[in-house]
C-alpha cells in the first residue's frame, strides 16, 4: 500500500457525519450574508480564496520553528519568533473562515476529511496560544516543544488540506475538460420548437452534456456539470435578479446556490469560482446547433 492510501479511509468514515453536519450548521448560522460567503469563496477573484490565503500563516510558522531549532538565539530571535507566531495566528483567522465557507459547500465525503483537517488545524492554533502563553511566562523550552509540536500539526492539516484538492477534488474547476472532449465540429441539439421558453433542457453536445435555454430570440448552450462539484444546471432555477449581468439570465445550481450567467459563464454568485464553459449557437433550417468555444492553440476533443 502506498504511503497516504490510507487518508482515502477517512471519506469513508460515516460515523464523522455528525459533527460534520453540526460544524456545517454552525457555518451557515455564522456566515448568513451572501455577499460574505461569496468574498471568502473568492468569487471576486475567480480562484478559491482558502489556499492562498494559508500561506501567510503556515510561512509564519514555519520560519518561528527554524529560529527556534538555532540552540544559541537571544533574546532578538526569542522575540522575532514570538513575533512570527503572533502572526500566524492573526492571519489564520481569514484563512479559517474562507476554509469553513467551502467546507459547508463541500460534499458529504469532502466533508468528513475536511472536519479531520479543521481539527488537525485547530490543534495547531491552540499550541501555538499555549507556546506564545508559555514563552511570556518564562517558560522557554514548554514554549518551543509547543511551536514544534503546532508546526508537526500544520504540517499534517496541510497535507488534509492537499488530499482534498487533489484526491476529493475540493475547490477544483469540474469543467475545465469540456474543451477537451466536446467536438470541434457544429451538433445537432434538435428542433428549436422542441424547447420550451425559459425552460432549462439537457442535451448531448458528442460525449458531453450540456443546458439549453431559449429565452425569445436568445439561445444559450453552457456545459451542464457545474463547476464547483459537477451539478446538473438543467434541474436549476432561472434569475434576473443579478446586478452585474443587467437583465441577461443567470441560472442557478440546484445543488450548492452557484449562480452563472448565460451569456458568458460568469460567476455571480458562489461556492464556484471557475466560470461555466459555453458554446457557439446557431440555428440551421428550424434546428439548435452548439459548438465548443476552443481555447487558441489546444484541438478540441471528438
Amino acid at each position: 500500500m502506498r504511503p497516504f492510501s490510507a487518508l482515502d479511509r477517512i471519506a469513508e468514515w460515516s460515523w464523522l457525519d455528525k459533527p460534520a453536519s453540526a460544524l456545517r450548521d454552525t457555518v451557515f448560522a455564522l456566515l448568513r450574508n451572501r455577499r460574505f460567503r461569496d468574498v471568502l469563496h473568492g468569487v471576486w477573484l475567480g480562484h478559491p480564496l482558502h489556499p492562498m490565503m494559508v500561506q501567510t500563516p503556515v510561512g509564519a510558522f514555519l520560519f518561528a520553528g527554524v529560529i527556534d531549532a538555532f540552540p544559541d538565539r537571544g533574546a532578538g530571535e526569542r522575540r522575532a519568533a514570538e513575533s512570527l507566531i503572533g502572526l500566524g495566528l492573526l492571519t489564520s483567522i481569514p484563512a479559517t473562515l474562507a476554509g469553513a465557507a467551502d467546507f459547508a459547500q463541500a460534499h458529504e465525503e469532502q466533508q468528513r476529511t475536511g472536519l479531520v483537517h479543521a481539527v488537525a488545524n485547530g490543534a495547531a492554533l491552540t499550541s501555538y496560544l499555549l507556546s506564545l502563553r508559555w514563552r511570556s511566562g518564562g517558560a522557554e523550552r514548554a514554549g518551543v516543544l509547543a511551536g514544534w509540536t503546532g508546526l508537526a500539526l500544520t504540517a499534517a492539516g496541510g497535507l488534509l488540506g492537499g488530499h482534498l484538492s487533489y484526491h476529493q477534488s475540493t475547490g477544483v474547476n469540474h469543467a475545465d475538460a469540456v474543451p477537451h472532449v466536446a467536438p470541434e465540429e457544429w451538433t445537432d441539439l434538435g428542433a428549436l420548437t422542441e424547447l420550451r421558453d425559459r425552460v432549462p433542457s439537457r442535451r448531448m453536445v458528442g460525449e458531453v452534456p450540456v443546458v439549453v435555454l431559449r429565452d425569445g430570440a436568445e439561445l444559450y448552450v453552457l456545459a451542464d456539470r457545474c463547476s464547483h462539484a459537477s451539478g446538473p444546471l438543467s434541474r436549476g432555477t432561472l434569475s434576473w435578479q443579478s446586478e452585474s449581468s443587467g437583465n441577461s439570465p443567470c441560472l442557478r445550481c440546484p445543488w450548492h446556490g452557484s449562480v452563472f450567467r448565460l451569456s458568458d459563464g460568469g460567476v455571480e454568485h458562489g461556492p464556484a469560482t471557475a466560470p461555466q464553459p459555453t458554446f457557439h449557437t446557431r440555428v440551421v433550417d428550424g434546428h439548435v446547433q452548439a459548438r465548443v468555444r476552443r481555447i487558441p492553440g489546444v484541438p478540441a476533443g471528438g
